[in-house]
Order: structure tokens, then sequence, then C-alpha cells
């Protein structure tokens, strides 16, 4: 983007690099065994990247969403699946505890999630609680001097395998009494449940976090008690803007490998790419590609400048999740389509690209939310009011 400063292109330079040497020659082998890339976040560590929004104060690189969305676009382009895992692990863990910790929670938290020697996840989604986050059943209940949480978590990213989650939990009778809790392998009563085998994002594990009965202090709950609405919807803002770079990643990759192709098959006599059809569908890419890149890092910029806040900050975010979501899924089937039957196998990337695509039109809200966000937006208080009554 034009506005890129030399830090972020050093970043964008470097991040590439990591991803062709260190991910790239990885990911077929681990999205057919649904494997998963431990060493990679070791190396990301090493980096810098594990940290990337939290202040340089308490350990982490300082740096803003359109950096973060630099990273997940670099390294989407190549493996989608280890890019979830990364996304999960920077900004719905370690950009949250970074943002609303206690400085003793950063200190025994944050250092081993940025060196990359702990897994970190997220946990919000429930069996019957996805798009109505609200509606979750999990809950905190005072005992003693701390709480009891009992409940179930799914759907969640580096659930099978993380060490440290940041989970969502009712502490008290509203729809709006959440509060956040940390919570870490090993505390009696927290188990994780079965690994999901999935369509896509095969090399990122999801699976369910179980907690029977645990038993956590006041010092594992983050801010005050039932104070955790305003930031779990700003950290969803975020992880909008940044999943939508995941999907510029897929969709740049997508469009090279057609790209290649089209320049080196040949059907009678003649490269593909010479034939109007071929030429249209890559045009239309390239055009959708570049538009979704632009309403992203825009809506990154303005997050980083500090010039979008509350609905108008949400209804960017859901705008770029939208479109690159859309994009990135249709850009990998007509690269399918364009590879023809080669498309069609594993031979190519592109068809584990369309699978992996699909997840972000579901995951961190659906299009459905993300329409309904942005038309509430438009037509007002007093039609969203009438809207969401019977919700």
């Amino acid at each position: 983007m034009w506005f890129f400063s030399d830090e972020e292109k050093m970043l964008q330079d470097t991040v590439r690099q990591f991803a062709n040497a260190e991910l790239a020659p990885k990911i077929e082998a681990l999205d057919h065994e649904e494997g998963f890339n431990r060493q990679a976040f070791h190396k990301m560590g090493e980096l810098g990247l594990l940290g990337i929004t939290v202040s340089e104060d308490d350990g982490g690189a300082g740096l803003g969403a359109v950096s973060a969305t630099i990273a997940m676009e670099e390294m989407g382009a190549v493996d989608a699946s280890t890019t979830l895992s990364y996304l999960a692990h920077s900004i719905l863990c370690v950009n949250q505890l970074g943002s609303n910790a206690s400085p003793e929670q950063k200190r025994k938290y944050l250092p081993k999630l940025i060196s990359g020697a702990h897994l970190g996840g997220m946990g919000m989604s429930e069996p019957e609680a996805g798009s109505d986050a609200l509606g979750m059943k999990t809950r905190a209940v005072k005992s003693g001097a701390g709480y009891v949480i009992d409940g179930t978590k799914t759907w969640i990213t580096n659930g099978p395998n993380g060490d440290v989650f940041y989970v969502y939990a009712k502490t008290g009778e509203g729809r709006r009494d959440v509060s956040t809790f940390i919570i870490e392998r090993g505390m009696p009563g927290f188990s994780t449940g079965k690994k999901f085998s999935k369509m896509g994002m095969r090399a990122s594990p999801t699976g369910e976090l179980v907690f029977e009965k645990v038993k956590v202090g006041t010092d594992q709950r983050v801010g005050e008690e039932n104070s955790s609405l305003r930031m779990m919807m700003k950290n969803l803002d975020l992880e909008r803007i940044t999943i939508a770079g995941i999907s510029l990643g897929i969709a740049r990759g997508a469009i090279e490998a057609a790209t290649r192709y089209a320049k080196e098959r040949k059907q009678f006599n003649t490269p593909i790419g010479a034939f109007q059809q071929i030429q249209e569908r890559l045009a239309e890419a390239s055009a959708w590609y570049e538009g979704s890149r632009a309403l992203t890092y825009n809506a990154a910029k303005l997050w980083d400048l500090g010039l979008a806040a509350g609905k108008e900050r949400s209804m960017l975010a859901a705008q770029a999740k939208l479109q690159a979501a859309q994009m990135a899924t249709q850009v990998a089937l007509d690269a399918i389509q364009i590879l023809g039957g080669y498309g069609y196998t594993r031979e190519f990337p592109v068809e584990r690209m369309m699978r992996d695509a699909k997840l972000i039109e579901i995951g961190a809200g659906t299009n459905e939310i993300m329409r309904l966000i942005i038309a509430r937006q438009m037509l007002g208080t007093e039609v969203a009011d009438a809207l969401t009554a019977g919700l």
C-alpha cells in the first residue's frame, strides 16, 4: 500500500521470506495429515511476530493493526492454516492480555507467549452460542476468594494444543454480564475435548475447551467483574481486520498460481492466457483483490491513527472482512477453474486455498453477521433498535 512506512515494508519483506522458507515447504504434508507447525511459532517468536501489537514496555514489538495485517497477508499467501493459529495466538490471546491484563498478569504470561514457548488461544464460541456470543452459558460463580467455572467452549483455534486461553464467562444474570479469565492447561477440572477434522484450515488445530468446576482466583480475572463486553467487541473488530489479511493472502497466492499456469499451459498450440475467458477471470480476480486490499488496509490504518471508534470502527472492520472473505473464496474457485483438472487435485495448491478461504466466511463472524453490522450502521439507531427488538 502507498502509505506503508519503511518499517512496515521491511516487515513485509521479512515475513514473506520467513513464510517461503519455513511455512511453504511443510504445508501440503501438514494439510494432508492435519498436523501442526509448532516449530514455526518458535521462529515467529525470534522475529518478534508473536507480540506484534503489544507495547515494547511489555516485551512486544509495539506495532499496530497495519503491521499485524501485513503479517497475516504474507503468511496467508502460502499457509493460511498456520496463519489462522498465529492470529488466535497473537490477536485473540496476546493482544488481549497486552491491552487489558494487569501488570502482574502481563509479567506472568506474556514472556512465554511472546517467545513462542507457550501457545495461546481464546474461548468465546459455544455449542449453542456462535453468532449470538452473549448467549454463552459458561458461567463463573463466585466461591470464597475466587470463582468456579463450568461450561464448554467450541470451535477454539489452538484448543487441542494451546497452553494459555483468554476465556469469557457469564458472571451475572444480564446478557452483558461477561468477565474474562486466564486459563492454563493443567488446571484441575479443565480439559480440551475432541479435535475436529475439518474441510479446510486442516493444519490449524480446532477443538473444545471443557470446564468442570474449575477453580480460579480473582488474580485470574482480567479487569473488573462484568466489564469484558467493551474489550470483547473492540478485539473482535481487530480480529476481523487482521483475518481479512489472511483472505488477501489466500487470494494473492491463488492469483499468482493461476497466472503462472495460464502462461505455461497450452491448448490448441496457444497459451490458455491468450483466451478471453481466462483473461476475464484473471482480470476480475486482480481487481477484486486490489479493492479488498485497499478496504482492509484503510480500516487497519484508521485503527492505528485512532480515527475510527465504536460503531464506525465495527462497520469498517465488517466491510473489510465481508468483502475480503467473499473475494478470496471466489478467486480460489476461479483459480481451480483455470487450472482445470489439475486445479482439482492436490498437485497444485489452489484446491487447498479454496478450502481454507471458505472458513473466513464463517469464523470471526459469518458473512451474514457482517452484513447485519453494516446495515444497522447505515440505517441508524431507530431502525437498528427495531431490528433487534426480538433478539
